[in-house]
């Protein structure tokens, strides 16, 4: 990666910012691999220039949001429900981007032990990892660093482990060992 030049006001671009971007996406290792071979500044890759950022962005103050929350409760219990339970869906997916579900029937042990895979998954060697990196979304089990990385004005500081379950779900082996039930 290229040095960059930060300060407070503004994020010189003196790179070729395709050209860091596929290096950064060509090392298969995503930010967790940035982060590990002991990099000191954040790449320009991740920096949203001054002049892009909003004043109607900034959230100060006591500003008070709330996620939706979905409650499945009642479900099964005829089309009614279930009719309303798919607006707010709709209505949350429009207007937030996310959603909460609660009452769904999964219990905290399997959460928990999902989030314990998750982890581990993460926590490996990149070489590991990358077997697993893939931009090939209909993959069913794919690991990525942003997924709109050379369409968005700054990448995201983020990586993911993906499982498409549907159509076909994959089958145990395609599962990263650590994230296997066990």
């Amino acid at each position: 990666m290229v040095d960059t030049h930060l300060n407070q006001n503004s994020v010189v671009l003196d790179y070729d910012r395709q050209k860091e971007l596929k290096a950064f996406d060509d090392t298969k290792a995503g930010v967790k691999g940035l982060v590990d071979s002991g990099i000191v500044k954040i790449p320009p890759i991740f920096v949203i220039p001054t002049d892009e950022l909003s004043c109607e962005k900034s959230y100060s103050g006591s500003t008070h949001l709330q996620v939706p929350v979905i409650d499945l409760k009642n479900i099964h219990e005829g089309g009614v429900q279930r009719k309303q339970v798919v607006e707010e869906i709709q209505q949350a997916s429009e207007t937030w981007g996310l959603f909460q579900i609660v009452n769904h029937g999964i219990s905290e042990d399997v959460m928990d032990d999902m989030i314990k895979g998750i982890r581990r998954f993460h926590e490996q060697p990149t070489e590991v990892k990358r077997e697993y990196y893939s931009r090939d979304v209909p993959k069913n089990v794919h690991f990525y660093s942003n997924y709109q990385l050379y369409k968005a004005k700054s990448a995201n500081w983020r990586d993911t482990v993906s499982f498409s379950m549907a159509p076909v779900a994959p089958s145990p082996e395609e599962f990263p060992a650590v994230c296997r039930y066990s």
